[in-house]
């Protein structure tokens, strides 16, 4: 049997949990980071909190045979102690990784390279309604805009500085097209801020905003480790799991 250590917390996560689970060549354990009060759980066994950084993880992964790494494509430092520790003991890492998004015609997109650069360009613009997308960890970045409004959109409610002119908003995807464009019409948004996070779950808001004619700053992924093998989907991922790597 083939032991596996899944670093989770996205969709696809979730769903190459079910597939390693219902497949009795496999014994997974699905790893949660704990930075959201009610994560939506997969099925089978679920290990909630942090490793300490790599050593941690290290040690953790001498149980294991195989670490997958499909956390969210902006954690990045969960990502790099991955590969650090999977190098250290000598265990195979493979990494689930969605693809980005990419404007279309009509899209209004201007790339980032980060949260702190999208409020820079924020900054140098003139006052606007703004929906912001890029999680409660990073509201911070904004508190210093005075002249714009924001609805800031989150799961969980952030623990630090806020705008001075904004709206909290909770809630969770999946979103579909038409709630989406009644939300930026109903608050009057002229820009979107949003991490380039991929998916399908939350990606009706770049089609409302691209049939509404509105901009939308979008941040770029950080880099992922180098020389670890990726795979797009939860299907692909297993099937590398089937044949071994």
């Amino acid at each position: 049997m083939t032991r596996v250590l899944l670093l989770g917390g996205t969709a696809e996560a979730r769903e190459l949990a079910r597939r390693l689970h219902a497949d009795d060549r496999f014994e997974v354990l699905s790893s949660l980071a704990g930075r959201v009060a009610n994560p939506r759980l997969p099925v089978g066994d679920t290990r909630i909190g942090g490793y300490g950084g790599p050593s941690g993880l290290a040690e953790f992964l001498g149980g294991f045979d195989v670490l997958v790494d499909a956390t969210h494509p902006f954690a990045a430092t969960i990502s790099r102690n991955a590969a650090e520790a999977a190098g250290r003991v000598g265990v195979p890492l493979l990494a689930l990784v969605r693809p980005p998004w990419s404007p279309g015609p009509g899209d209004r997109w201007t790339a980032v390279p980060t949260v702190a650069a999208a409020a820079a360009e924020l900054a140098g613009r003139t006052p606007a309604r703004v929906l912001l997308t890029t999680g409660r960890q990073d509201v911070g970045e904004f508190a210093a805009l005075e002249k714009h409004w924001f609805l800031v959109r989150v799961v969980d409610a952030p623990s630090g500085p806020l705008p001075p002119h904004h709206e909290l908003l909770r809630d969770r995807g999946p979103y579909i097209l038409e709630s989406e464009q009644t939300l930026l019409r109903e608050n009057a948004i002229d820009v979107l801020v949003t991490k380039n996070s991929g998916g399908d779950l939350v990606s009706a808001k770049l089609t409302a905003a691209r049939e509404l004619g509105l901009d939308v700053i979008v941040v770029d992924r950080p880099p992922r480790p180098d020389a670890v093998p990726t795979v797009p989907t939860a299907a692909d991922a297993y099937e590398r799991l089937v044949i071994g790597l």
